[in-house]
């Protein structure tokens, strides 16, 4: 039996972080925060867990890459083709921000089309943290995969963030 409420003053943090990380706003992340707490609650209800943080973090991951997959649905649905710019910013170098709030957009959408294993493994290296041995235990893997689902999360992502960058060059130079 867990003790719930130490569980989440402990591993909160973890788990807000993870889903933040992903999406970058605050009511999806408290979202995706609040349903891996439950779904963390039913699974050690049917199961004994071992580790907690490690199946809230596994949690938060993918709750948050499916509500990165939804929203790029909707997305493609609204054929919004200007997509959430905040270009509203006094920093000294809005331009510098402007472009690095697109590439970091283009970044979760590109994540968010990943295949879930490719997805989880990047998210679990890349934002969570973990070694290719932690990302190995947590989603029941070999080492060896890990590194190779890893490989193919990078490549697929260069292609698509290159891809992205090509359909940008071409708007902006009226070309497309």
């Amino acid at each position: 039996m867990h003790d719930w409420q130490v569980i989440v003053k402990d591993c909160g943090p973890l788990v807000w972080q993870t889903a933040y990380r992903l999406l970058g706003n605050h009511a999806d992340a408290a979202d995706c925060f609040q349903e891996a707490f439950l779904a963390a609650l039913e699974v050690s209800g049917r199961q004994h867990v071992r580790n907690v943080p490690g199946l809230l973090v596994r949690l938060a991951t993918t709750r948050a890459i499916d509500r990165l997959r939804q929203k790029n649905r909707q997305e493609k649905r609204r054929n919004d083709a200007q997509g959430p710019h905040d270009t509203s910013d006094s920093s000294p170098d809005p331009l510098g921000h402007a472009q690095t709030q697109e590439l970091t957009w283009q970044l979760r959408e590109a994540i968010g089309q990943l295949p879930p294993q490719e997805a989880k493994v990047f998210c679990l290296r890349y934002l969570s943290e973990m070694s290719y041995r932690q990302i190995a235990r947590q989603l029941d893997m070999r080492v060896n995969a890990v590194g190779v689902t890893l490989h193919r999360a990078r490549s697929r992502l260069r292609e698509a963030l290159g891809a992205a960058q090509i359909e940008e060059n071409e708007v902006r130079n009226g070309t497309r």
